[in-house]
């Protein structure tokens, strides 16, 4: 190939003689690359990992070594943990605060909302009102008409934001609000919003909107993964009212032929300050200026109890991840998993597998349509071992459910932005509101029970009759899973 590339630029030279000189130089460089990486691929990253990338080095190792370098070392900015780490007094007097409200969890769940502290900060707190929206145009209008209330400032933190209709319409209700005198500060995800991002951003700076990327991919940026990326949906009005949850500011049926089912919790009560400590903590990582130097405590407006939990490169844990196995282990009678994309490392698969062991119901309710194709397969991959040790997989029909949600025992829930997958685990910025009251986790599961009933069920004898060649594509998609 390479004879047939140059041949006609340098004529003179003979391109195989001096190929077959250099073939055992690529051969050495080849075996030199596979040894070093082999002394250096296990070291932080767990098995599956480790596995992959010797896998794909071994067999490539030119493009592999390409690759790792790109994409390989899961570290962030250390700028960006420099400036987290500042915001540490402020981040601590915010947790303290909310702590002073009151009682925040139920007698029978203190061990949940303690550890969940301990991994993201902040405390659980009673005091909210919780409203559950699972309808898209739903979410955008109750969205809009808060923005067109707002008073002193708008803060939103998303992955996605297009201005196609569904973004345009959040765009002119925070044009509306700047002509009122309200701040407004917008962070977008650079890779996530890629197909609207220059329109988008000009749209906002038109509208006199306050609007940054997040996690930004410049060539400076290449000295950490470009792919850990900021996959928070964070709306907040005035410091009174927060938006958490799965959906993005975008048509619900911006990919052809799919139309995305969402889950986001409108939430009003102390806990939002928690949400607002999150944004403004962001904002201050990209910028070094701090929109407040003091997270006000909203008053308390229901009896809810709630706990936000952040995860991301700046945490010492993975939050979620960490949260979720803790759970699964914890649970005596029933755990429903809902997830659009499901890619489960050995700790997590593990902890199911023994629930489901044990005797709980363990139901995973995944998407029967699927907008990301190597994804689904290596999803599809843990299906067999997953049913054989009797945990109930049911796939939901006509609709991508986008949704993101757990619920263990019908005594805690979780509501957010994180996938079950390896990503959302180890790479992304991503935000969990955790429910510990009867009535907020009772109201995830009635939500739970709708989706079981517009899903089918996957039967163990069934799935196994799927073709040779589909379950050869699900194994070479599982190889490289934990590099999804």
């Amino acid at each position: 190939m390479i004879y047939r590339l140059t041949k006609g630029v340098f004529p003179l030279l003979d391109f195989p003689k001096a190929i077959a000189l250099l073939e055992p130089f690529f051969v050495m460089g080849g075996w030199l690359i596979s040894i070093i990486m082999l002394g250096i691929l296990p070291l932080r990253r767990s098995p599956q990992a480790a596995t992959s990338w010797l896998l794909l080095i071994f067999l490539w190792p030119v493009p592999g070594l390409i690759l790792f370098l790109a994409i390989g070392r899961a570290r962030g900015s250390q700028s960006r943990r420099e400036r987290f780490l500042k915001l540490a007094p402020f981040l601590a007097e915010t947790a303290a605060g909310i702590a002073q409200v009151g009682p925040s969890t139920p007698d029978g769940v203190p061990d949940a909302s303690d550890f969940a502290a301990k991994l993201g900060g902040f405390p659980a707190v009673g005091g909210n009102a919780l409203e559950f929206l699972d309808d898209y145009d739903v979410v955008i209008d109750r969205l809009v008409a808060d923005i067109d209330s707002a008073r002193e400032h708008v803060r939103i933190m998303v992955y996605i934001f297009a201005n196609d209709g569904t973004g345009s319409r959040v765009i002119a209700a925070l044009a509306r609000a700047r002509q009122r005198g309200v701040a407004c500060h917008v962070l977008i995800d650079p890779v996530g919003s890629h197909h609207w991002r220059r329109a988008t951003l000009a749209a906002l700076a038109h509208a006199g909107v306050s609007a940054l990327e997040t996690l930004p991919v410049t060539f400076l940026s290449l000295r950490r993964r470009s792919d850990m990326r900021n996959h928070r949906k964070l709306f907040i009005i005035d410091g009174l009212i927060g938006y958490a949850g799965s959906q993005n500011l975008v048509n619900k049926a911006f990919r052809p032929g799919i139309t995305n089912r969402e889950m986001v919790v409108r939430t009003v009560g102390p806990v939002v300050a928690a949400m607002t400590c999150v944004f403004l903590a962001d904002w201050y990582c990209e910028t070094e200026t701090l929109l407040q130097t003091q997270a006000e405590i909203p008053p308390a407006q229901g009896s809810a109890a709630a706990l936000v939990l952040p995860s991301g490169a700046e945490y010492p844990l993975r939050g979620f991840e960490t949260m979720l196995v803790w759970l699964i282990h914890s649970a005596r009678s029933r755990v429903i998993l809902t997830t659009p994309y499901f890619i489960p490392d050995e700790a997590l698969q593990n902890a199911m597998q023994f629930a489901a062991a044990r005797g709980v119901e363990v139901i995973l309710i995944v998407s029967a349509i699927s907008d990301q194709p190597m994804v689904r397969l290596a999803q599809c991959s843990y299906y067999d071992d997953l049913l054989s040790m009797g945990v109930r997989i049911v796939c939901f029909r006509d609709y991508l459910l986008h949704a993101k949600n757990v619920s263990i025992d019908g005594r805690v829930a979780i509501v957010g932005s994180s996938n079950i997958d390896i990503r959302s685990f180890q790479l992304n910025e991503e935000l969990s509101l955790l429910l510990f009251d009867p009535v907020s986790v009772g109201a995830l599961v009635a939500l739970q029970e709708q989706a079981l009933a517009h899903s089918d069920p996957l039967d163990l004898a069934t799935w196994r009759q799927r073709s040779r060649l589909r379950q050869v594509g699900e194994g070479l998609a599982r190889l490289v899973s934990p590099l999804l």
